[in-house]
């Protein structure tokens, strides 16, 4: 006996294809309003490895430096503020990892 591909899927091969499925359809559009980059503000705090208060901000509990998306900082300052955590943590004034 040989079976078509509708019969192995219990009559649903052809049916589905007759559907609409638009990528819009169903689903939220979501427009998130781009936040302006809290250090790059007028009388923002300039980034520096030695001021432990700032760069704590932006490390998540475990130690982990926190991404752009959710900070809202800009490329060029995400960067320096980077190098200026790593530069904290060799001069041990900010921990690898938090337990």
């Amino acid at each position: 006996m040989a079976f078509s591909r509708e019969d192995n899927r219990g009559g649903q091969g052809q049916g589905q294809s007759s559907q609409n499925f638009d990528n819009n359809q169903g689903k939220k559009v979501f427009f998130r309003q781009s936040k302006a980059c809290p250090l790059s503000e007028k009388g923002a705090p300039k980034v520096d490895y030695k001021d432990v208060k700032l760069l704590a901000k932006f490390i998540s509990e475990r130690g982990k430096m926190m991404p752009r998306r959710i900070t809202s900082i800009s490329a060029k300052k995400q960067r320096a503020l980077a190098k200026a955590i790593k530069r904290a943590r060799n001069l041990a004034l900010l921990p690898f990892v938090s337990k």
